[in-house]
C-alpha cells in the first residue's frame, strides 16, 4: 500500500512518483491546505486511517507523514 500512497502523493505534488521518497521535503512542493486535505483523503483510502490536519501540516518530510500514518495504524 505504501507504493500506492507514494503514487498518490506524487499526484498531489504534481511530480513523478520516482521523486517521492521519505526524505522528500514537503516545503519544496505545493504543501498547502489543499494538499493537506488531499493527503488526509489519500491516507484514508490507502490505510483506513484519519490523520489530524494540524499534525499533518506540521510535517516537514514524507517520512514525517509515514510516521503519522504508522502511529494511527497502531
Amino acid at each position: 500500500m505504501m507504493n500506492a500512497f507514494y503514487e498518490g502523493l506524487a499526484e498531489i505534488f504534481e511530480i513523478d512518483a520516482s521523486e517521492v521518497t521519505p526524505a522528500l521535503a514537503l516545503g519544496e512542493h505545493n504543501w498547502d491546505s489543499l494538499a493537506i486535505v488531499s493527503t488526509i483523503a489519500l491516507a484514508d483510502d490507502c490505510f483506513g486511517v484519519l490523520l489530524n490536519g494540524q499534525a499533518l501540516g506540521n510535517c516537514k518530510t514524507v517520512a514525517d507523514i509515514d510516521a503519522l500514518v504508522a502511529a494511527q495504524k497502531g
